[in-house]
């Protein structure tokens, strides 16, 4: 379960003020994989950072109850100099979980051959993607948070994404941001809409989506 207690974020540049969530107070049931909706600069992202406890708000506060992950496939805290084997371990320490075991799926899934074993910093950007995606499936969270996931790598690799996904969401939640309404309604049981800096949720799918669909050409 994760609580949003009175919830606001602004973003001040060059003396302009933006305000990406106002007095937000929401709680996101356990178990639920929520569709976050809004239009492009909404904030949703903002939001996945503040909830992963990455992003501070400017006031309020954000109870997590359960273990969350990073946004699903972020690669911005890779060591370039480092292999992907080496962040691999490095990423598996911070959470505590089995190295050896880590590694062997990350190797395995990311399907990157033996640049696993090279400087993250020769990798093309597909490569890096699919190291992330890799790294995040292989961690077993009580809920994930998604930015974009079908953006991971090629039609092939998005196929196998989406199905080692929806696989772990059968024992776990998530917060998914996506712009597809067809993914939306795939792996979502419930959508939360977030405009103007206000967030209203939605039990049915449907509904919500077509609330965003409005604010969209509104």
């Amino acid at each position: 379960m994760i609580e949003l207690i009175d919830v606001t974020k602004t973003y001040t540049l060059e003396g302009v003020s933006k305000t990406v969530l106002r007095n937000a107070s929401i709680v996101l049931p356990a178990g639920r994989s929520v569709g976050l909706l809004g239009r492009n600069g909404a904030g949703k992202t903002t939001l996945l950072k503040m909830i992963a406890g990455t992003l501070v708000p400017s006031s309020g506060r954000i109870r997590v109850h359960g273990s969350v992950s990073w946004p699903v496939g972020f690669a911005g805290s890779f060591h370039g100099d480092l292999s992907g084997a080496q962040n691999t371990r490095f990423v598996a320490r911070i959470y505590g979980v089995d190295s050896d075991e880590l590694v062997a799926f990350t190797e395995e899934f990311a399907e990157i051959g033996a640049h696993f074993n090279l400087p993250v910093r020769t990798y093309s950007s597909g490569m890096v993607s699919r190291l992330a995606f890799a790294i995040s499936m292989g961690i077993s969270f009580d809920t994930y948070l998604v930015d974009e996931i079908t953006a991971v790598g090629d039609s092939n690799f998005r196929t196998k994404s989406n199905a080692i996904f929806r696989e772990r969401l059968r024992n776990a939640g998530a917060v998914v941001v996506n712009h597809g309404d067809g993914v939306i309604r795939e792996l979502c049981d419930s959508v939360l809409v977030l405009e103007d800096g206000r967030l209203t949720w939605f039990d049915n799918v449907a509904e919500g989506l077509r609330q965003h669909n409005r604010n969209m050409t509104a």
